[in-house]
């Protein structure tokens, strides 16, 4: 994976750059130590690394229309950063970029219950939005599985879902509008507290576009009434074929569950050992969740069994108490770090049709054996959102690049069978070089036409989301060359 050589004019100046941000940040908001910026040098994706020129922790949307006004005038590339969480390099900085992190924007602006939405800044943590609201009986509806550490920012840039959005939906479902810095410290505002703004949908180009056009700083997002009551259930398979086309069966008749995720057999055995869930030890898993009153619960569970059964299920048993359903849940979202115990991973999130779901996880297994490399399948089945775990020993020399070939044959196939290269993790440098598996040239040119008018010299995240040839008579060093 190839990042831009630094600009070595920009390197020079850094003493310049460094006095003029301290000039509008508290001492204790400037990271430019090179000891100290390594804490950022990468994200969750921590194959690559590099540490930046330095890093600002601003406090509010003021001060972050500062460091970018500055950095507009010393055209100086910013990566933005929400929790470092991102699993495909969205926050990868270069050495001539400053990391502007909001992890300290974490306040609630405002609550109003009766119209159901929470204002925050987005440096507060995707949990915490619920946190907030749940002693009234709401909840913030998008969970991703890192949402303990996740920030709405980077909720926002890479439009992450969760186990329950295929009810529910993922941010851009729930993001009412958006407080914008652009790279030259204007500042916009987008939507606002109601369902619909007039004019340009300005607010969904925002969301999804991985800190390329501009950096959130606050959100208006929608909060829910908590349901009356929700009951997961466990089916277990005796191959993932078999499972995919229980799940597949289950949208086809109309069902609509809050939720339905999917764990093969090593998923199951790693987060077993880590959460004693009480999940059956078969080779596919099914935790299916429905929600409503007790009467309404028992007539979509009876729906979803007659369904199951049609596939010869080794196991099927509802959760007999909360918590049992809390154990349930806490095996499913421990998953990636369990995981992360037993064996280094690259983590995929290729999108398919519901009904494609046989046919790729055969494909999958396929491609493992051909590389000699296990996969383990854990994902959101309901809306065809994969994260196949490819199992790799990152201190075997040509390990990494093997995993990283089975990757990309893996998110081809993706491709091939009618979904897309990302669902909710975003492009970034990991899937970079694979967009024109799924755009033509003329598709990405439409694409990099919107960055050119919200961020015209390109100087936000701009190694990003497009491959380095197709970008580079628009990015800062290769266009002054």
């Amino acid at each position: 994976m190839e990042m831009p050589a630094p600009d070595a004019a920009i390197l020079s100046r850094k003493d310049k750059i460094i006095a003029r941000l301290a000039k509008e940040l508290p001492a204790d908001a400037l990271i430019h130590d090179p000891a100290e910026t390594r804490a950022y040098e990468c994200d969750a994706l921590t194959a690559y690394r590099c540490p930046p020129l330095a890093v600002v922790l601003p406090a509010s949307t003021g001060e972050v229309s500062a460091v970018l006004r500055i950095c507009h005038e010393e055209r100086v590339p910013v990566v933005p950063r929400g929790a470092g969480t991102s699993l495909a390099g969205g926050a990868l900085p270069t050495a001539d970029s400053v990391i502007l992190g909001v992890a300290r924007m974490n306040d609630v602006l405002e609550t109003d219950y009766a119209n159901r939405f929470i204002r925050v800044q987005t440096g507060r943590t995707n949990l915490s939005v619920t946190g907030a609201v749940e002693e009234e009986g709401f909840f913030y509806a998008p969970d991703p599985s890192s949402q303990l550490a996740c920030a709405i920012a980077g909720n926002i840039a890479m439009n992450s879902g969760g186990a329950h959005c295929l009810k529910y939906g993922v941010t851009t479902n729930n993001l009412l509008g958006a407080t914008v810095v652009l790279m030259d410290g204007s500042v916009v505002e987008l939507g606002g507290a109601h369902l619909d703004s007039g004019g340009l949908d300005l607010l969904g180009v925002i969301c999804g576009s991985e800190g390329q056009l501009g950096v959130v700083t606050e959100a208006t997002l929608r909060i829910l009434r908590q349901p009356e009551g929700a009951r997961p259930l466990l089916m277990g398979f005796s191959s993932n074929e078999v499972a995919g086309a229980c799940v597949s069966d289950i949208i086809k008749a109309g069902v609509l569950p809050v939720a339905i995720e999917f764990m093969d057999r090593p998923c199951i055995r790693a987060c077993e050992d880590f959460a004693h869930a009480g999940y059956p030890d078969v080779e596919a898993l099914l935790i299916v969740e429905v929600e409503g009153s007790a009467a309404e619960i028992d007539e979509q569970l009876g729906l979803i069994k007659q369904i199951a059964a049609t596939h010869n299920p080794d196991e099927l048993r509802e959760s007999g108490s909360a918590e049992e359903s809390a154990l349930i849940w806490k095996g499913r979202k421990s998953a990636f770090g369990a995981m992360g115990q037993i064996n280094d991973y690259i983590c995929l999130d290729g999108t398919i049709p519901v009904s494609e779901l046989p046919r790729v996880l055969k494909g999958i297994g396929d491609l493992s054996k051909a590389y000699g490399l296990g996969v383990a399948n854990v994902f959101h089945a309901g809306d065809g959102n994969m994260h196949p775990l490819i199992l790799f020993d990152a201190n075997a020399p040509g390990e990494l690049e093997k995993a990283e070939a089975l990757g990309a044959d893996i998110l081809t196939l993706c491709v091939e069978a009618g979904g897309c290269l990302t669902g909710e993790h975003g492009v970034g440098v990991e899937k970079r070089d694979l967009m024109a598996a799924q755009y033509a040239p003329e598709d990405m040119e439409a694409q990099m036409r919107v960055k050119d008018v919200f961020d015209p010299d390109w100087l936000l995240n701009p190694a990003k989301v497009f491959p380095l040839e197709t970008s580079a008579s628009r990015r800062p060093a290769m266009a002054a060359e």
